[in-house]
Order: C-alpha cells, then sequence, then structure tokens
C-alpha cells in the first residue's frame, strides 16, 4: 500500500487548524502545535517564524480554497438565485469544515493585532471584490438594483454572511433567531428580481 507524504509545512498547518478549532486564538499554543504535528518547535518557527505567521498561513490557506470555490460558483451560467441558494449551503458546510470559526478567529484576533487585523482586512477584501463583480453583472443584466449601488449590494451580502456566522458560532441557532432561513428568503427576492 502506497504511503501519503505529507511535508512539514503542511502537517504544521494542519495541526494548527486542529488546536485552535480546540483552544481558539488566545488558548493557542506553538508548543502544542508543534506537538500536535510531532515535529520540533524549531520547525514551526522556521516556517512561520510566529504564531501570528503560523495562524496567517492557515487563514490564507482556508480562505483561497473557499473564494476559489465561490469564484467558480459564481462564474457558473446558471441563475443569481440558484449560485446564491448554493452559497448558503457552502455555509453549512464551512460552518461543519471549521472554517468559520478560524475566520472569526482571525477577526477577533485582528482588533487588538494590526498585523493579523491587516491580513484579514486584505484577505477578506477579496469576497468583496467578488460579490461587487457579481452584484455589477446582475445590474448589466437585469437593470438597476433597486436603491443600491453595485458595492452597497457587496457589502450588504457579504457583511450579512459574516455577521450570520458570528452568531451562530454564538448558538443563536433555529430556535432563538432564523439566520439561515431568514439568509436563504434572500435567495427568494433574487429570484422574484430576475423573473422580473
Amino acid at each position: 500500500m502506497a504511503q501519503v507524504v505529507v511535508d512539514t509545512r503542511t502537517q504544521i498547518i494542519e495541526a494548527a487548524r486542529r488546536r485552535l478549532l480546540i483552544d481558539g486564538y488566545a488558548g493557542l499554543s506553538t508548543r502544542k502545535v508543534a506537538d500536535e504535528a510531532e515535529v520540533p518547535l524549531s520547525q514551526l518557527h522556521y516556517h512561520f517564524g510566529s504564531k501570528g505567521g503560523l495562524i496567517l498561513a492557515l487563514f490564507e490557506q482556508e480562505n483561497q480554497q473557499r473564494l476559489d470555490r465561490q469564484r467558480r460558483l459564481y462564474a457558473e451560467d446558471t441563475p443569481l438565485w440558484q449560485r446564491y441558494e448554493r452559497a448558503c449551503d457552502y455555509l453549512e458546510d464551512d460552518l461543519d469544515a471549521g472554517y468559520v470559526r478560524v475566520l472569526q478567529e482571525m477577526i477577533a484576533a485582528g482588533w487588538s493585532n494590526a498585523e493579523i487585523g491587516e491580513a484579514v482586512r486584505q484577505l477578506l477584501g477579496g469576497w468583496f471584490v467578488l460579490l461587487t463583480e457579481v452584484a455589477r453583472e446582475t445590474e448589466r443584466r437585469h437593470g438597476p438594483l433597486g436603491p443600491f449601488t453595485a458595492d452597497e449590494v457587496a457589502t450588504l451580502v457579504g457583511t450579512t454572511f459574516i455577521g450570520a456566522e458570528a452568531l451562530l458560532l454564538l448558538g443563536f441557532d433555529r430556535q432563538v433567531l432564523p439566520i439561515r432561513s431568514a439568509m436563504r428568503r434572500i435567495g427568494v427576492l433574487i429570484r422574484q428580481a430576475e423573473a422580473g
């Protein structure tokens, strides 16, 4: 049977992901990550420099995978409401996979660490660029977006997802707030607008 070889950098990032989901950013220890990855602590510092460098590398990798997935989704030639519904499905996948937790931990860390804050803004900026492109394409195909500019629509959609993710992680589930169903009803509005 063939053995899968994982490079040290990937091994450390995967261990950091697991530890972040268990310990959170504030409780994350580079020693625990090195132990989890079964590598010397010096390897972590060699590849990433610091806890901050490690966590930024993890977030960049996680974010890029999901942003690429969204780009492929929105490049499809299907009605926007269907693509939006799939984006809501992806939210469920990302909650289950832990990406949403990683994202929210990075946002929180960015409040007190300027370097992390800047990196998170840069990485999240890619989402707003994509959403703005989608809104502009929708505007070209279907006309004005009500009283909103494409930038405003992108801002509303992006911040709705980020805020919903934070509240879902806090336990505001279906019994407390109908976050998921409210977000899916936006797809109904998109469908009605596309139908004219």
